[in-house]
């Protein structure tokens, strides 16, 4: 349920209805458009009388949300929502495009890859400190050494970071190295995780679960939403089906589906869709094509020596060409890259 404000409410007014939900055991999440303020209810609203919020000073219509994700709904908010990491827009007219290695591996390694993707044209740089692996014996990652190393190439290249967190726990600790936080496919329904970045003020980066559906990671991203983080982008990267050619199946019909359901911005992994270096070009463009916000791409200076995840990354060459390839496609569509 929405509360839709008239656009000459007061501040007075929009606190009023705040305080008089809130005595209601409802929580509040406040969205401002086209001059109007929008108060969306979250909570026990079983046998909640819509008239009880209506009649209040400055109040134009409350509204029944038929969406079970309520706050990620375009019924909640119709215009898109732009993420900021730093000084990097999500969302808006132009296609972000994030990269790096799937591991922080070296000092060596990270800045020569940030380096090059910076020069390339990527706009945030990504690398994974802590690696959820499906072996217990492949290489987990380099902890909070990996953190330093990753905050050492922001401070050379000024490429804000992303990185994934496993656990509520570390949340703390990684928003003292990183700009925003991503949530990997194997933790997208990890639900005291969401809570956690919830409760955060990072930006999120939430990828879908490999066996999960559009439904399922528009409610994990609503988990994050009504703990008060509005700052959520969404991440195709691919589902498993019964093709065994590829290491996933990339779903390019989750972008436009997410486009019609929800505000919030929508960018795609083509290296994990994929698990092909030879393919990840291609399925770049399609994502674009098909109104992507931006990409993740996987780079490396030496995939075949990479210590994870080597097979679908590309060389710093070949993702010059990628940039060049995307920002063609891009003006193609109306956009910029």
């Amino acid at each position: 349920m929405v509360v839709i404000m008239k656009p000459d409410a007061s501040p007075e007014d929009i606190q009023y209805v705040v305080r008089r939900s809130h005595s209601l055991g409802l929580k509040t999440h406040l969205s401002r458009q086209d001059a109007r303020t929008f108060i969306g209810l979250v909570g026990d609203l079983r046998g909640l009388d819509p008239g009880v919020l209506a009649g209040l000073r400055g109040v134009e219509r409350v509204q029944a949300l038929t969406k079970p994700f309520r706050l990620a709904s375009l019924e909640f908010r119709s215009a898109p929502t732009i993420v900021r990491i730093r000084d990097v827009e999500i969302g808006g007219a132009a296609v972000v495009t994030m990269a790096g290695p799937c591991s922080v591996e070296t000092e060596a390694q990270i800045l020569e890859t940030a380096r090059g993707v910076r020069d390339a044209g990527a706009r945030l740089f990504r690398g994974g400190a802590f690696k959820p692996r499906s072996s217990p014996y492949s290489f987990q990652g380099l902890a909070e050494a990996g953190l330093e190393l990753l905050a050492r190439a922001r401070d050379e290249t000024g490429l804000p970071i992303v990185t994934e967190v496993l656990a509520s726990e570390q949340v703390p600790l990684l928003s003292r190295y990183t700009d925003a936080l991503q949530i990997g496919t194997r933790n997208m329904q990890n639900y005291a995780l969401l809570h956690a970045v919830g409760e955060s003020s990072m930006p999120v980066l939430l990828k879908r679960g490999m066996m999960c559906t559009i439904e399922e990671l528009l409610l994990s991203a609503e988990y994050i939403l009504s703990h008060g983080n509005p700052n959520v982008i969404l991440c195709e990267r691919g589902i498993r089906t019964f093709e065994t050619y590829t290491r996933n199946t990339l779903d390019i019909n989750a972008v436009p589906a997410l486009k019609e359901l929800t505000h919030l911005p929508v960018v795609v992994d083509p290296s994990h869709a994929t698990g092909k270096s030879s393919l990840v070009k291609a399925a770049s463009r399609a994502s674009v094509a098909a109104g992507a916000d931006g990409l993740l791409v996987e780079v490396h200076p030496d995939p075949e020596n990479a210590w994870s995840d080597g097979f679908q990354s590309l060389t710093l060459p070949e993702f010059a060409d990628l940039i060049g390839e995307v920002k063609r496609v891009a003006a193609a569509v109306g956009r910029t890259a």
